[in-house]
């Protein structure tokens, strides 16, 4: 099953929020490697990023490199950058990812949108 985490921040450039979600997602043992990044011009001059991190798990020995599921983070021109991570619970530990939502909630929690 995929559980999902989506946020949305204003004032928070787009970069800073892969570089906290790389290094958070690091600190539980999960390995965020980027694997697409795109920038768009729009008519106004303005530019909008997308990147996608796919996060892995450390190998067991004689084993390959697990894919646990993806972060997709969209930075639009107004400061404001959204973050989808979709994880396999059945791959990923629910204390690993509920200590990275907590400690995402703690560093980024003030620029944070609520619905």
């Amino acid at each position: 099953m995929t559980v999902q985490i989506r946020k949305t921040y204003r004032g928070l450039n787009h970069e800073m929020l892969c570089d906290e979600v790389r290094s958070l997602l690091q600190k539980q043992g999960i390995l965020a490697v980027e694997t697409e990044s795109q920038t768009y011009g729009l008519p106004s001059g303005a530019t909008q990023s997308r990147a996608t991190l796919t996060l892995r798990g450390e190998p067991m020995p004689g084993e390959e490199q697990r894919e646990y599921g993806s972060v997709h983070i969209l930075g639009a021109p107004r400061d404001e950058a959204k973050m989808i991570l979709e994880v396999n619970d059945a791959l990923l530990p629910s204390e690993k990812l509920a200590a990275f939502e907590d400690d995402l909630d703690f560093i980024l929690g003030p620029y944070e949108v609520k619905w």
